[in-house]
């Protein structure tokens, strides 16, 4: 007589759990889901799948199913030609609730305005995400008279808002920043990282930091630390105008009231 083998009762569960997916797996498409966002920025606003393979360094194939997904729910766009992809406004909504949500966002709304009032000039509020400096709040009250809310990043190095925050951070922090890279965007762009300690400790003594033209030619920039309720730096807020708008022998007052703004934007919080 022959035996017939009874099917095992447990092969469709060992089977799910092999095609179950692995966390390590899940965290690994995440990071490069992550990685495809960042190539993106204000001047590279519409990219081709060429162009984030060669910025990722992922294959071809991982670029376009990557790129497929996220365009599926809204993280990513594609243009008529269907040949470029753009950020989606999906991160748009999601930004606008990180916003609603912040402390800093509600409280500072008023002064950054009034700032901008009293100076005459573009202001600009930024928190610190670990790595650069994020832009929660633009006025220009000369132009349009409106504070502006948009959300961009600007390099901690070479802006006043950046420098304002990295100068009352952690060493450590401060070396990861150097060993990243120091990119130059001016000749005025400080790349050494010895100088742009020392300019740095500058800023902690005087309290407040100055961008002479260094992210931007031309423009001028004096922005001011702004602290928690334990005290630690975690954002700034600045002013900005062309050089001939905001001259050398204007600093010194123009910072005092940024000074001031910043420390009530402090004490509210």
């Amino acid at each position: 007589m022959t035996l017939v083998e009874k099917p095992k009762r447990n092969a469709p569960a060992k089977q799910q759990a092999e095609n179950a997916p692995n966390a390590d797996d899940s965290l690994k498409s995440l990071s490069k889901v992550m990685r495809i966002l960042e190539v993106f920025s204000t001047i590279d606003r519409k990219l081709s799948v060429a162009e984030v393979c060669r910025r990722t360094g992922f294959p071809r194939s991982t670029t376009h199913r990557l790129l497929a997904s996220m365009k599926e729910v809204g993280l990513l766009d594609q243009n008529r030609q269907r040949d470029r992809y753009r950020l989606g406004l999906k991160l748009f909504e999601l930004g606008n609730v990180v916003l609603a949500n912040l402390d800093l966002h509600r409280e500072a709304a008023p002064y950054v305005k009034r700032l901008g009032q009293l100076t005459g000039q573009s202001v600009h509020l930024a928190i610190f995400d670990g790595r650069r400096a994020i832009v929660i709040h633009r006025a220009d009250p000369v132009e349009s008279a409106m504070l502006l809310s948009l959300t961009e990043s600007a390099p901690v190095h070479c802006t006043s808002v950046g420098k304002a925050i990295l100068a009352f951070q952690p060493d450590e922090v401060i070396a990861r920043i150097i060993e990243a890279g120091l990119q130059k965007y001016t000749a005025n762009t400080i790349t050494s990282g010895e100088r742009l300690r020392e300019d740095l400790a500058v800023t902690r003594k005087r309290g407040y930091a100055i961008d002479e033209g260094e992210h931007q030619a031309g423009l001028r920039c004096c922005g001011a630390p702004i602290r928690d309720h334990e005290g630690r730096v975690f954002a700034a807020i600045s002013v900005s105008g062309a050089s001939w708008k905001l001259p050398t022998g204007e600093i010194a007052s123009v910072a005092e009231i940024v000074l001031q703004i910043a420390d009530t934007i402090s004490a509210s919080l």
